[in-house]
């Protein structure tokens, strides 16, 4: 059985700011005991190769990964070519994976965030999903995976374990166990075949509300940023109209 960590973010991110390196990331996934990493960015797919090396020196392997933006909503595309970056609607995603035999998962799917799937797309989309994430960020009493995990049930979907890894104290309290060889395509395949188990240790409520906390304060700084960009941008408009 492999330990298997399919949804995580490094400051080579186009979207979220980072404080952990892809480096640094492998390292702390090697000391524990991980055998298989997705580096996920957000609508950029991270040429791994750099990082190859250290990788297969620290028993880990690295899976091509990305967390697109589809009509607003975030999907994990995991094994696919370059082409990932240019999906842009979910009939997209249905042609590349008619081209390519990469993996959709649906992260974080009930979450209540703008960005997150939700019943509405999860069941008009049903058959283009191949598994359904079990997120990192719940605690006793707070768990907003229990809606997927009766809607992978109803549908026959296989749950993975994912952290969704924005710090790198994330890493570790809910991951999968995949029954696979060591290698994404084995590994894809095998979650395809439902051979995984998900290993899922609730947070305290502390280390919840902290966490929280801090992605908020990030997300409203990103925020912050893309309408300052995007107001520096209307206002150049007329200049260069001219």
């Amino acid at each position: 059985m492999l330990k298997v960590e399919l949804h995580a973010h490094t400051s080579d991110d186009p979207v979220d700011r980072i404080p952990h390196t892809t480096a640094q990331l492998i390292d702390r996934a090697a000391d524990l005991g991980f055998d298989a990493l997705a580096v996920t960015l957000h609508d950029r797919q991270l040429d791994l190769s750099p990082w190859q090396h250290q990788a297969a020196t620290r028993g880990v392997v690295l899976i091509p990964g990305i967390e697109r933006t589809i009509d607003g909503k975030h999907v994990l595309l995991l094994n696919f070519s370059k082409e990932c970056e240019e999906v842009r609607s979910f009939d997209d995603v249905a042609a590349l994976k008619r081209e390519e035999r990469g993996l959709v998962i649906a992260p974080h799917a009930f979450f209540p965030n703008a960005t997150c799937l939700g019943p509405v797309l999860m069941d008009r989309y049903a058959d283009l999903f191949d598994a359904v994430e079990y997120n990192a960020m719940f605690t006793y009493g707070a768990n907003f995976n229990a809606r997927a995990r009766r809607w992978a049930r109803e549908h026959h979907k296989p749950m993975v374990g994912n952290g969704d890894v924005h710090r790198l104290r994330q890493l570790g309290s809910t991951f999968s166990l995949i029954d696979a060889a060591p290698d994404p395509a084995s590994i894809c395949e095998a979650i395809r075949q439902d051979r995984v188990t998900v290993v899922a240790q609730p947070l305290s409520w502390l280390k919840t509300a902290t966490l929280a906390t801090e992605l908020l304060v990030m997300e409203s700084i990103r925020d912050a940023i893309s309408e300052r960009s995007r107001a520096r941008g209307a206002a150049l408009a007329p200049t260069v109209a001219r």
